[in-house]
């Protein structure tokens, strides 16, 4: 059993990523410090399902996003309810922080309040830096990094990864009325109705798709330059997470964001290649 989540909990939470680039990175890692991480993957599966799943009004989501802050603020406390008992080790032993965990409530919040259509780009960092650079930022404690060097990482990897996942997921975003391609890149190509759907089926969404890309290699290339300095702690694993989705995004690239799209993996070679290539940082 781990230390972190119940035996049940724990298979349920290794089934949802197994396949998974995360799953791949995670069996890296000790079993220890991967137990703490897929703590932290639980916790984001479970407020993501509430903001993406679609059941309840908005304001009955607002408030399960809410009873977590509650049951967070207990955790902290001292007295962990039974929904944060899996949260109770990995907290204690890394340091977790909880302004990290609310941070991406925050995030969650801004998908419940509204569906996010085409933000701005200073709207689309803040959504990064909630829903991914914050789950760096716990991320990097149970990777025993630094704060000074692991928040810096955090920023630039989780806005890389976030952003690669956007541009990977249009279509699947756009089935639910939502389109995270920034306003000023959708201008530029020329659209002037930022409706989902008709974005996503237009030739044109290519060019703005490309500048969105060409901010997450900017990100990867950040992230990139604070690992090549080695810094204290686990450093392969986010290695290869960026390594890994750095590959799909070119991959992504070379076949084009203009319809029909098809979603992109690495083949079992190139992965096995990239985390052979980890094994030796």
């Amino acid at each position: 059993m781990s230390d972190t989540t119940n035996a049940p909990q724990a298979r349920a939470v290794r089934k949802k990523a197994s396949g998974s680039s995360f799953y791949t990175a995670m069996r890296l890692m000790p079993a220890r410090e991967r137990d703490a991480m897929f703590a932290i993957y639980a916790f984001c599966r479970k407020v993501d399902d509430i903001a993406d799943d679609g059941v309840g009004t908005r304001p009955e989501r607002h408030q399960k996003l809410d009873a977590w802050r509650a049951d967070l603020n207990a955790l902290y406390a001292g007295s962990p309810p039974a929904a944060t008992a899996f949260l109770v080790s990995p907290v204690a032993r890394y340091g977790l922080r909880k302004e990290d965990f609310r941070t991406i409530l925050d995030g969650m919040d801004m998908d419940v309040a509204e569906d996010i259509v085409a933000p701005d780009l200073a709207t689309l960092d803040l959504y990064c830096e909630r829903v991914a650079s914050a789950v760096g930022r716990l991320s990097i404690k149970v990777f025993g990094m630094e704060e000074g060097p692991g928040f810096r990482l955090a920023h630039h990897l989780g806005r890389a990864l976030q952003l690669t996942n956007i541009l990977r997921d249009v279509d699947e975003d756009a089935a639910i009325g939502r389109l995270y391609l920034p306003r000023e890149y959708l201008f530029a190509a020329g659209f002037k109705s930022l409706d989902p759907e008709m974005v996503v089926c237009d030739p044109r969404v290519d060019v703005a798709c490309r500048q969105l890309a060409a901010l997450a290699h900017e990100h990867y290339d950040k992230a990139q330059a604070i690992l090549a300095q080695r810094p204290k702690g686990r450093i392969a694993t986010p290695w290869l997470m960026g390594a890994v989705y750095s590959e799909i995004l070119k991959s992504t690239e070379a076949s084009g964001f203009a319809p029909p799209r098809h979603r992109v993996s690495l083949s079992k070679a190139r992965l096995f290649g990239l985390v052979l290539r980890s094994k030796f940082l």
